[in-house]
């Protein structure tokens, strides 16, 4: 096998390694949009929340039912639910933080691989 096919064979390979990794960056970043709109939700409720009455009557959809939810219990949910969203976006960002780090190093050995291939087939 010549040297061109191997820096072919290379070549497409780190492409394909490259779209993958552009794939889960893309995948991610959907997923942090998604906590970010769950976030923002819920830090409205809970601002709803401070001004309502302590007795005033909460009632959460469970399904196709309303069922009554005093108000100390709804307010420790979606506190819990603000932390287990918070963590996930930390999760989420540290993972963004890899892949475009991954993905820039990836992109400087195909950008390595293109003109020792081109190189190659000029001088062939």
């Amino acid at each position: 096998m010549s040297s061109v096919s191997v820096l072919e064979a290379k070549l497409e390979t780190e492409s394909r390694a490259f779209q993958q990794l552009q794939k889960e960056l893309s995948t991610a970043i959907e997923a942090r949009q998604r906590l970010d709109s769950q976030q923002q939700e819920n830090e409205v409720v809970s601002k709803e929340f401070e001004h309502l009455e302590d007795d005033a009557s909460i009632y959460k959809l469970i399904g196709p039912v309303l069922v009554k939810q005093e108000k100390g219990e709804a307010v420790g949910n979606v506190k819990n639910r603000l932390e287990l969203i918070n963590k996930e976006i930390e999760r989420i960002e540290k993972q963004l933080q890899d892949l475009t780090e991954k993905s820039e190093k990836k992109k400087g050995e195909l950008a390595q691989l293109q003109m020792q291939f081109q190189q190659a087939t000029g001088k062939a």
